[in-house]
């Protein structure tokens, strides 16, 4: 009687929940929830769901009757097709096979590592801890390196069925398209949004002829670093795993402008190249790809612009004040792309 009302208590709560999150969602009752992953793992788990902090998909923490934690990632509906998440799922594959720390989701016993429920695909995955990757000193940025350098040999086994290639003339035009059409930008700022970003584009599409794309983690800051005391660093999220230039993966690490992170790039690359050759003309690309990171985040701001939880922790997305401080942003970084690139061709900046 105890667990039935323990039950009922934590389902009324996550109801109340589940009514204030995106329509994309709704669908996702308590019950559902429950009786989709007890489906899919084929164990009976107990009451304990605890939602995790997570905008663009749901992800809970539950627990089997036999102790085991889990973590269960449902992905939101329209952002992937299964054959995109199982992308993610054989990177990830790939990397456990290169014995790479990485946290790869679990076979089910029905077969694959995907699951559905209502119509949204979801992913059960061990409960891994760990804690912030501290930098204190240089070795720790040249193991950065050597994990990438590992991750990205992984990645270039064989490349990705239904992902995103990262390109200013492919993947930032579908973005600011998104952005523009979505109706998300006030009428004030549209018009100078318009004109700056193509321009943009316009000028650094050619930088990126030449630079070969591979599979890469695409989301590789710090913050999915994960310190294991006796294991080492643990690499998650690979939610945004896309084909791209290596480059992109290595600027995310660093903690300030190209020009200005020289000493932390030939420490990384130190590390990198134990596994794998780098190409250092690809290095001029570092700040076009900030631009580029920067109208990747609006685009995914606009996608969940409706979400209870992201208006209520950004109340202030997709105001005037909003956009006049993007505009400023945006013409900040378009100056800085093209100071490094003359000091490129100058060769003032990594050999030229």
């Amino acid at each position: 009687m105890k667990t039935r009302w323990w039950n009922s208590t934590i389902c009324s709560w996550l109801r109340r929940k589940t009514r204030k999150r995106s329509a994309d969602f709704e669908h996702l009752t308590p019950e559902v929830l429950r009786d989709r992953v007890e489906d899919a793992l084929g164990r009976h788990r107990t009451g304990l769901t605890i939602p995790l902090p997570s905008y663009i998909n749901r992800v809970y923490e539950l627990q089997t009757r036999s102790g085991e934690r889990v973590i269960a990632k449902f992905y939101r509906p329209g952002r992937w097709s299964r054959q995109a998440i199982e992308d993610e799922h054989l990177f990830l594959a790939d990397c456990v096979e290169a014995e790479i720390p990485v946290v790869p989701p679990l076979q089910l016993p029905g077969g694959g590592t995907l699951s559905e429920a209502e119509g949204t695909f979801f992913a059960i995955f061990p409960k891994k801890a760990g804690r912030v990757f501290e930098l204190n000193a240089d070795e720790d940025w040249t193991r950065m390196g050597s994990l990438l350098g590992r991750i990205h040999q992984a990645g270039a086994r064989r490349g990705a069925r239904d992902r995103i290639t990262l390109h200013p003339d492919t993947s930032t035009r579908a973005d600011l398209d998104f952005i523009v059409r979505g109706g998300f930008i006030t009428p004030d700022h549209r018009s100078a949004f318009e004109d700056l970003s193509s321009r943009i584009v316009e000028d650094i599409s050619p930088l990126f002829e030449e630079t070969g794309s591979m599979r890469i983690h695409g989301d590789f800051h710090r913050g999915n670093l994960l310190d294991r005391p006796g294991e080492g660093l643990m690499v998650i999220d690979f939610d945004d795993m896309m084909e791209g230039p290596p480059v992109h993966d290595l600027w995310l690490l660093l903690p300030d402008h190209a020009g200005r992170s020289r000493r932390e790039i030939d420490l990384i690359l130190a590390g990198y190249e134990q596994f794998r050759e780098f190409d250092y003309s690809s290095l001029r690309l570092i700040e076009c790809l900030r631009f580029m990171r920067i109208v990747y985040y609006l685009a995914w701001c606009a996608r969940q612009a409706a979400d209870y939880d992201f208006r209520t922790n950004h109340p202030d997305w997709g105001s005037d004040t909003f956009w006049q401080k993007e505009l400023l942003d945006m013409g900040h970084q378009y100056q800085v792309i093209m100071e490094h690139k003359v000091a490129w061709e100058e060769g003032r900046f990594f050999g030229g």
